[in-house]
């Protein structure tokens, strides 16, 4: 089993092209005076729609004689990275003033592609010495004016670099335009343009170690750092009061029960406090739909798993700012790693539940989250092809995704499934189950599905939502996010009010006389996903500028299948915890 897994490990990583390597000793980052160091153009795209960005020679600049694309590992691809060497020689330790990249005659047409793109406030990235730039194209000019047809559009035609070094190396590089060097672009005329670049080398002391520090920093400022422990103590303060509740409402049921039990003659007549005493021989009466529940326990654990995973990683330093595309590299291989988790998870709970077509639902496991995100994916990239996006995947990089399901995924999943198969665990129900099962007594309209959901949705959502904010900010604009010690308490604590919520509302379940709590604790578990899409609806409309068709379909699609993944995952944990809980206190009590 070992030699199979370290063989699925080197079939990702041929793939994937895939870890991005780790650059701290800076040993391939040492120049010499003169030296070239190439500058890369990645994209441009309007500031306020992230997902929309385009390849950089789409817009009419100048281009080098020959342009040469930097290959890139998957997740770069995934993250929609393109770069190409940019028109700009940027030699090590040389000045250059006023240089010119090129001398063009704009067409009409150009002039509109460029004014087009000033209007929607488009950006530039690059990156030096894989250091990020950016840049904005252009500027209107709406000062006294009301009427948009008034407005002036001008663009930018001089670029400035300053770069930092330290000995050998180079820490530190900033962009910025010559508001003086401005060309008007506001009439569909052909104009001449001379693209023009200056370069200033200045040293500095910061060490090479650290010279991505100044991409985190925003993120480390006191005030939000205080506002991240505002909602981390409100969050805190909110488990130990649910905690207390929970704990209280257990003990006194349970030492009511002691004391019933010892009495027994005495607590005959008494159902309304203990109702779920009466109902032993229903309780552990398999659910309906138990592969679809097996299924989903399956994939909610192994996104679990994932998750934990990925916080290791970023706990330990990988994703430091602008790591282009290693959270997707080990979104994918993680997730691949992991899919023998969810068959194993499924089959074994599935063969628990006397399940006997476990192919089935090992299909179904597989299919689960992965089935959404496909039809997703297939959607949203069409869409991104239609806009000649760089979201969109080239097909050698789907080949690959592809090949990476097919050659570790899938075989990791049945290999898990058989596992689970042949593990032969018991369920380990307390009480033996009648023949037929008791009627249910009709329940008011709060103790339906839909509003217990809301219930149990609620409180875990009102624990995360000051740090949504910030990723949202991160995932669908351009700020950083590093403060991930904070983000991973955040997550415990989710795990925490998730767990006790549905164990609360399974226990008022069960007193109610309703034993059938099966699907109940996942979808309660599983509802905070629902309030977090709806926490979309009001970032998108209320916290973002983001517009246009296909911006907007990259946000609420993906989203959907984030939120989807969230709905798995607490519903599974809500889930386990519910069963823990209800085979305790049936434990505890002496059962016919």
């Amino acid at each position: 089993m070992e030699k199979k897994m370290t063989s699925y490990v080197v079939v990702l990583i041929v793939l994937c092209g895939c870890v991005t390597p780790a650059r701290s000793d800076g040993s391939d980052h040492k120049y010499k005076a003169g030296d070239q160091v190439t500058m890369y153009a990645n994209k441009v795209g309007p500031f306020h729609n992230p997902s929309e960005t385009y390849r950089f020679f789409d817009l009419p600049f100048c281009a080098p004689a020959h342009v040469t694309e930097k290959k890139e590992a998957l997740g770069e691809v995934l993250n929609g990275d393109r770069l190409v060497s940019a028109p700009y020689k940027l030699d090590f330790m040389y000045d250059k003033d006023s240089e010119i990249v090129c001398k063009k005659k704009l067409s009409k047409e150009e002039v509109s592609q460029f004014r087009s793109a000033v209007a929607k406030d488009y950006y530039f990235q690059m990156y030096y010495d894989d250091l990020p730039i950016w840049g904005f194209l252009g500027k209107v000019d709406k000062e006294g004016k009301t009427d948009p047809s008034e407005y002036k559009y001008y663009m930018f035609k001089h670029l400035h670099f300053e770069i930092f070094y330290n000995n050998d190396r180079v820490v530190e590089i900033n962009a910025r335009t010559d508001p003086n060097a401005l060309v008007d672009i506001t009439e569909d005329k052909g104009v001449d343009v001379d693209f023009v670049y200056s370069v200033k080398w200045k040293e500095s002391t910061t060490p090479f170690e650290k010279r991505m520090e100044k991409y985190s920093q925003s993120s480390s400022l006191p005030h939000h750092l205080e506002i991240h422990w505002f909602s981390i103590i409100n969050s805190c303060v909110t488990v130990l009061l649910l905690t207390g509740f929970l704990a209280t409402i257990l003990m006194r049921v349970l030492k009511n029960d002691f004391v019933k039990y010892a009495h027994d003659e005495e607590a005959a007549d008494d159902q309304e406090e203990t109702g779920w005493k009466y109902i032993h021989g229903d309780v552990f009466r398999y659910p309906k739909y138990k592969s679809l529940l097996a299924a989903a326990l399956g994939s909610g654990t192994q996104l679990f798993t994932m998750t934990i995973f990925i916080f290791i990683l970023a706990l330990v330093g990988v994703f430091y700012p602008y790591n282009r595309g290693a959270l997707f590299t080990a979104l994918v291989v993680i997730y691949a790693l992991t899919s023998g988790i969810a068959g194993y998870t499924a089959s074994a709970f599935y063969c628990q539940l006397e399940g006997t077509n476990w192919v089935r639902n090992l299909i179904l496991t597989g299919a689960l989250f992965c089935g959404p995100l496909f039809l997703t994916f297939c959607f949203l990239n069409s869409v991104a092809i239609g806009y000649t996006a760089t979201a969109a995947l080239p097909f050698g990089t789907i080949v690959v995704i592809f090949l990476i399901w097919a050659l570790v995924t899938s075989p990791l999943l049945v290999l898990g499934g058989i596992a689970g198969k042949n593990s032969k665990s018991e369920f380990q129900a307390p009480c033996r189950t009648t023949k037929y099962p008791r009627e249910i007594p009709p329940l008011p309209w709060y103790r339906g599905t839909m509003p217990q959901m809301a219930m149990a949705g609620f409180l875990p959502f009102s624990a995360i939502y000051i740090e949504l904010y910030y990723i949202f900010a991160s995932v669908w604009g351009h700020r950083i996010y590093t403060i991930y010690s904070i983000l991973f308490i955040v997550f415990i604590i989710l795990l925490i009010v998730t767990a006790f919520i549905t164990v609360a509302l399974t226990y008022f379940q069960l007193a109610a006389e309703d034993h059938e709590w099966w699907w109940r604790a996942f979808l309660c578990g599983g509802s905070t996903g629902l309030f977090i899409y709806g926490y979309c609806l009001y970032y998108y409309y209320a916290r973002s500028d983001m517009t246009g068709f296909m911006q907007t379909s990259f946000f609420f699609g993906y989203m959907a299948c984030i939120c989807y993944g969230f709905f798995l995952m607490l519903g599974s944990v809500g889930f386990r915890a519910a069963l823990f809980f209800v085979r305790h206190i049936y434990r505890s009590i002496k059962c016919e």
